[in-house]
């Protein structure tokens, strides 16, 4: 899952991000309205972490353009304003929680969990295809009930395949949700990774396999027998993942 971080203290965006990542976020970190505007008009986030304090305008004032926009992206204020009348207005202006700063990382990340689980939002509790079970909230993936040992990474993309199973998704969106804005990705990252992930499963009997169609993306999708890599599906990094 992408979230856009807004956070003028760039060391406490460093360490927020840093600490989102390692829970298996894909985090951007910018740290004004003006590019947090910029940011949001170029990316899709599956959730807004909102500092009230920012240097060029208040926080609220970005939140309501947004809302004005209806735009229904979840956004969490992160703030040191501790006063009922702040949390109330943020609320009302269309925040959908409010987390006082200093705030644990493990609260943080549970507060981004239960808010993408809300119904219309990107996270499901498990995610499911054929014998390939992915709890996204406790971040571990089984296939017929054995779990799947998985990068972060790894686990990161079968997410992402799982939630649009049976559509393409394209090399672009990949590294969109995976890397993030300003990360160096290598030209051949994300067929390397499908790689690994298409042999992890297949190794694991996976009944859903990763197939590739060749300069359009990557599809999950149950396979019948007789079907796989070695049926028309391309499965080594050097033809495309």
């Amino acid at each position: 899952m992408r979230l856009l971080l807004i956070e003028d203290n760039r060391r406490l965006a460093a360490l927020t991000a840093e600490g989102l990542r390692k829970a298996g976020f894909a985090v951007d970190s910018v740290h004004s309205a003006e590019e947090a505007s910029a940011a949001l008009a170029v990316a899709g986030f599956d959730a807004v972490l909102l500092d009230l304090g920012l240097p060029d305008a208040d926080g609220l004032s970005l939140l309501s353009a947004l809302r004005a926009k209806a735009d229904t992206t979840p956004v969490l204020i992160l703030t040191a304003r501790d006063a009922v009348d702040d949390r109330v207005r943020g609320l009302n202006l269309g925040a959908d929680d409010y987390l006082l700063k200093p705030f644990a990382l493990e609260e943080l990340v549970a507060r981004i969990r239960a808010l993408l689980r809300r119904p219309g939002a990107a996270l499901g509790m498990v995610l499911q295809l054929g014998n390939i079970a992915l709890d996204s909230a406790g971040r571990v993936a089984a296939v017929g009930g054995q779990p799947l040992d998985l990068s972060r990474r790894e686990l990161d993309a079968l997410e992402l395949l799982l939630r649009r199973a049976g559509r393409v998704v394209s090399k672009a969106a990949l590294e969109n949700d995976l890397y993030g804005f300003g990360k160096e990705v290598g030209s051949n990252a994300v067929e390397v990774l499908i790689h690994r992930l298409r042999k992890r499963l297949q190794a694991a009997g996976a009944s859903a396999g990763v197939q590739t169609l060749r300069g359009i993306g990557y599809i999950l999708i149950e396979e019948q027998p007789g079907t796989g890599p070695e049926n028309g599906a391309v499965s080594g990094p050097e033809n495309g993942g």
